[in-house]
């Protein structure tokens, strides 16, 4: 005979368990920090238990999804308290995701006109007058894993910028644990020129028109500073990084002046604005040039970089004038996002020091570009340990 299991859920999981007779499952919202072998051990269960239970094929779980920890019948109680008090770090976005209702019932229930709430608040959590939170809308169910490709028709692939192992994979019908499998790696860098081996037919797709590029015969030009530029900005328009920028003028510092004459390669500088209109993509352009510079504690220039030293200059080359603040200082000035985009800032936490520590500019495919202490400015993934463990969320400046 089946046991029954008397729990009383948190507000966030309790309507994930619907009642549907014997096979009725115990569920588990993953919060920050858990890994399978946390989960088991709470459940007094096994790895092995929870991934057969859940059709996974690797150990790689992800905040907010959903696992079943169970087969046995539950019988759920519901919660008493339907209210929430803000506390420091809040917004909207996250106590909706926490409770597993939308922005709009928030905002609804508590006669918010606007997403600003303050610490101490008392919020409504579920429907007024029901005493029951809203049932959560079902875990979509995860995309079966395509099946692998035949090993007679692997051929080459060769990095170019802006790759991710997720975007390369994508295109091959692969998968990046497959990927990654054939080229022997071991973690999810990569770099341009590096030369991959691929299963599979690539899917392509339509490539829009290239905008129309005037170049001269030489490959390198010649380029008149003009009020407002910058070394970041020039390098921008022609393509090059500002190091290199540095090194063919014999630039010994980030100085320059109005009607310097400049050497240029990558072909005539266009006299049309730079993405003046796309902050966004101005701040990934921006950061990418960057790419190198070492880091320096307090940093905020050409010289070297701190992490939120990085953020000030890319951030105000992009078009957006703002002051030099710390990683908590742009926490602050910015908004949580749920579907974040290239350009957003991605913050993390209790890294060399408690609370929000460390800020980067998310370039999607899990990757983003940061001031390393170690290696300056670079590229790493979310995906890393590390950065999994101490991730907080994106953001996107007001």
């Amino acid at each position: 005979m089946k046991k029954t299991i008397v729990r009383t859920l948190s507000t966030a999981a309790l309507f994930s368990t619907l009642f549907a007779g014997s096979a009725l499952a115990d569920t588990y919202q993953v919060q920050k920090g858990d890994s399978l072998s946390k989960i088991a051990s709470k459940y007094h269960t096994s790895i092995n238990e929870l991934k057969t239970l859940n059709g996974l094929k690797s150990d790689i779980i992800y905040v907010n999804q959903v696992l079943k920890v169970s087969n046995e019948p539950i019988v759920v109680q519901a919660p008493k308290t339907t209210t929430y008090t803000v506390v420091s770090g809040d917004a909207l976005i996250k106590i909706a995701n926490r409770y597993n209702v939308t922005v709009g019932e928030l905002k609804q229930w508590n006669n918010l006109d606007n997403t600003i709430i303050y610490v101490g608040q008392v919020l409504k959590v579920s429907t007024p007058g029901t005493g029951t939170v809203p049932a959560p809308k079902p875990a979509p169910t995860p995309a079966p894993a395509p099946a692998p490709a035949s090993q007679g028709s692997t051929s080459e692939y060769t990095v170019k910028s802006g790759d991710s192992l997720s975007k390369i994979s994508v295109q091959f019908n692969m998968t990046v644990t497959q990927l990654k499998t054939l080229n022997n790696l071991k973690s999810d860098m990569i770099y341009v020129g590096q030369k991959l081996k691929v299963n599979g037919t690539k899917v392509t797709t339509p490539a829009p028109a290239p905008a129309p590029v005037v170049t001269q015969p030489s490959t390198t030009s010649e380029y008149v500073v003009k009020s407002g530029d910058t070394l970041g900005k020039i390098a921008i328009q022609t393509g090059m990084s500002v190091q290199d920028l540095k090194s063919l003028n014999g630039l010994t510092s980030d100085m320059i002046y109005v009607g310097q004459k400049l050497k240029v390669t990558g072909g005539q500088v266009s006299s049309a604005p730079v993405m003046t209109s796309d902050f966004a993509t101005n701040m990934v352009n921006t950061a990418k040039s960057l790419m190198g510079i070492k880091y320096v504690w307090g940093g905020s220039s050409l010289s070297g970089f701190d992490c939120s030293g990085f953020i000030y200059y890319v951030a105000n080359q992009a078009g957006k004038q703002i002051g030099r603040y710390s990683a908590e200082g742009y926490y602050s000035r910015a908004y949580y996002v749920d579907q974040p985009k290239a350009g957003d800032l991605v913050f993390f936490e209790n890294t060399y020091k408690k609370g929000i520590s460390h800020v980067g500019i998310y370039l999607g495919g899990d990757q983003f570009i940061h001031a390393d202490e170690a290696h300056g400015i670079m590229i790493s993934t979310l995906k890393s340990p590390y950065y999994t463990a101490h991730f907080d969320g994106f953001k996107r400046f007001y």
